[in-house]
């Protein structure tokens, strides 16, 4: 009953059932019963009026009433009445409506009133309060508290206001009982954790009695919400180590030996090591693995990857290597030729610029296998490119891959190469917990020695010519900076037009020849822009004038200076990470956040926890509790994040509970067939269209 179309519920019908699933998305019984109230206004209580608690939002009230008058004239018009009990006399107005608040009324008939309490000149009243004759069942209120609903316009023009919801979903609920409700999770877990039945918890919610068992409600409908999405999650993992056979890399051998001995430009840190570790057990296993590996900028990520890589061609395997953009995979290919030195091994770069001749040269060494290391963008996945032997794949930023894109690399080889999934966004473990629960994570906490902290500060736009002054100093010192604009018009004309308004700014503040400047920005030929960036990364230019295709990849160890223009119109993370492409010599560096004199609430915010800390994991944090879970970009395409009452921020708690329970199921009972644990498993396989059972196991 709960899966029949919407149309269906007495009240609804083909129109408003059309837009009810335009609106709000609610196709079915079960759609209406998880579009949640907002809050509740309580009901329950008729109040005395002179004993009306002024600090109060709304009030209920019973009395005669004794006068109408109608006070103003034109615009100013309205309707005052009053309303007496046995304790004093209150102010009912209207300023819409007059003439039909006036022929409804009548003086001397005793009314039930509710309403927005305010006051006027000293005095509480009521303002556009709602009424209804006063009978003896309703001197006690309501039996339970209001709940308000979301709604929207196109809804409300249909007559499908929250009110209007609210009387659907009660008609829905005297047409249930608790059959249609049976319990989805053990006995032990609800015992455990004092869970309301799951059919109370849907009354409570939309319908309770008092605050207390809608507390009751909304907390046994989250836990099972985040409880059920890490069953799922835990499945897809559990199913993967059980069933998904991968390459075994059973030796460690000359290349990966030579290089660590050899080649290794410096030691590896304990973080480093612990997540080789990690991969080589997985790679070791037979089973594919399908690894997440966070670090902050600079944490030495690629070094990681490259000695993966490195065990794969010791094995016989090949390896690819993916970036969303051809900056980063030339700096990928540049670091990595540039650590394997004159090593044995085949290393070529493969994107949408490489010249046909060498794209037919690069494309015959694959397939004979002697490339080892394939870099590159999408090109790599292209149905041309195929591998003697494909045996690992390294995806740098998954986020900027579509999922049918990364599934290509699945069908390179008879098996699925292993997966290794690089990000230098740091992900708080509460987004990490649900946006990629379904991989297992590895996380470098710890920045190669030597690496100083760099100096964030927050200046006006007033002080431009002291921040210019400070650049001209380093740069004095032999060092080179970075002046980024942000991309913030919807046309790319008006970037363009911003970004070279402020190019011959800067240039007014650095004259050539004394100076040198480099521009880069996406509108630019991928050979004019690779020039430019190798003229900086060489020092032919001091400065590198650039949008934000510099957020990612750009290593230029002897820039010590960032200058982040408009600093107030980019987002926490991205912050960050244009920070980060300083700090990566041995010298101080800084980072200057440039600002409008005007700044909103969130952007004073961001700013002050840019200056903060250099950690990017408590910069993600803090990323996530002022954006929310909905706004964090490029999580995952699956939508696992669209949760109908949990918040991963606000319950955290909950979350870290309802992954623990989920896990021990998983990993005691991956089937679900213990006695305890058949609730799960029949509820899975009633969730159409989410993960079925089969889809599962």
């Amino acid at each position: 009953m709960l899966l029949s179309p919407i149309e269906y519920l007495k009240g609804v019908g083909p129109l408003r059932g059309d837009m009810l699933k335009k609106e709000l998305n609610i196709f079915t019984f079960k759609d209406l019963l998880e579009h949640f109230p907002l809050r509740h206004l309580d009901r329950t209580k008729v109040d005395k009026i002179g004993h009306l608690n002024p600090h109060a939002d709304y009030a209920q009230i019973t009395g005669k009433l004794m006068q109408m008058d109608i006070v103003g004239e034109k615009r100013a018009k309205r309707l005052v009445a009053y309303l007496q009990d046995d304790t004093g006399e209150m102010e009912l107005t209207w300023f819409q409506g007059i003439n039909w608040v006036q022929k409804a009324l009548v003086v001397g008939e005793k009314y039930l009133v509710f309403g927005k309490l305010s006051s006027f000149m000293g005095k509480l009243q009521l303002t556009h309060p709602e009424f209804e004759i006063y009978t003896a069942e309703k001197a006690s209120g309501k039996k339970f508290l209001e709940p308000i609903y979301p709604s929207t316009e196109k809804l409300k023009v249909r007559g499908l206001n929250g009110r209007a919801i609210a009387k659907l979903t009660y008609a829905l609920l005297q047409q249930l009982s608790e059959k249609n409700f049976p319990e989805n999770m053990p006995e032990a877990l609800i015992t455990q954790y004092r869970f309301i039945k799951r059919w109370d918890a849907y009354c409570n919610i939309h319908f309770p009695a008092t605050d207390g068992l809608y507390k009751h409600a909304v907390r046994r409908l989250k836990f099972e919400e985040l409880f059920f999405a890490q069953i799922r999650l835990g499945l897809i993992r559990s199913t993967r180590h059980r069933f998904s056979k991968g390459w075994v890399f059973d030796k460690v051998g000359d290349l990966f030996n030579n290089f660590y001995s050899n080649q290794l430009p410096f030691s590896l840190t304990n973080a480093q090591k612990r997540v080789l570790k990690e991969i080589r057990k997985d790679a070791g296993s037979g089973k594919q693995m399908n690894r997440l590996l966070q670090g902050d900028v600079g944490s030495g990520k690629t070094i990681v990857a490259l000695l993966s890589m490195l065990i794969a061609a010791d094995n016989g395997f090949q390896s690819v290597l993916m970036a969303p953009t051809e900056i980063l995979a030339q700096q990928h290919f540049n670091g990595i030729t540039e650590v394997l030195g004159d090593m044995n091994v085949g290393v070529r770069l493969l994107t949408g610029s490489t010249k046909t001749k060498e794209r037919k040269e690069i494309l015959a060494k694959c397939e004979d296998g002697s490339v080892h290391i394939l870099i590159g963008t999408h090109a790599v996945i292209e149905e041309k490119v195929q591998f003697k032997n494909l045996g690992f794949a390294v995806i740098d930023e998954q986020h900027k891959f579509g999922v049918a894109q990364r599934a290509k690399l699945w069908k390179k080889n008879s098996l699925p190469p292993h997966i290794l999934v690089m990000t230098a966004t740091p992900i708080p473990r509460t987004l990490a917990l649900t946006a990629y629960g379904d991989l297992d994570y590895s996380v470098i906490d710890e920045l190669p020695p030597g690496r100083q902290p760099i100096n964030t500060l927050h200046r006006y736009e007033n002080k431009r010519h002291q921040v210019m002054d400070f650049i001209k100093a380093e740069i004095a010192k032999g060092r080179q900076a970075y002046i980024v604009y942000p991309l913030i018009e919807e046309s790319s004309k008006m970037d363009y037009e911003n970004l070279m308004k402020g190019f011959e700014e800067v240039k007014s503040f650095f004259p050539e020849p004394k100076y040198w400047i480099s521009m880069v920005h996406g509108k630019q030929p991928a050979e004019q822009k690779e020039t430019n960036m190798q003229r900086f990364i060489k020092g032919d230019t001091q400065i590198m004038v650039s949008t934000t295709v510099i957020e990612v990849g750009v290593n230029v160890p002897n820039a010590s200076v960032m200058v982040i223009e408009s600093a107030e119109k980019f987002g926490l993370s991205q912050l960050h990470q244009l920070r980060g492409r300083v700090g990566r010599g041995a010298e101080k560096s800084f980072c200057i956040l440039l600002t409008g004199g005007k700044l909103s609430q969130d952007a004073t915010e961001r700013i002050r926890i840019l200056c903060a800390t250099n950690d990017g994991f408590a910069v993600a944090e803090k990323d996530l509790e002022i954006r929310g879970p909905g706004d964090i970009e490029g999580t995952r395409q699956s939508g696992d994040l669209n949760f109908k009452i949990a918040n991963i921020v606000q319950d955290k708690v909950i979350l870290e509970a309802a992954k623990e329970a989920a896990t021990a199921i998983v990993e005691n009972d991956p089937d679900c067939t213990m006695a305890e644990n058949l609730p799960v498993k029949e509820y899975l396989e009633r969730q159409k269209g989410k993960t079925m059972w089969s889809k599962i196991s």
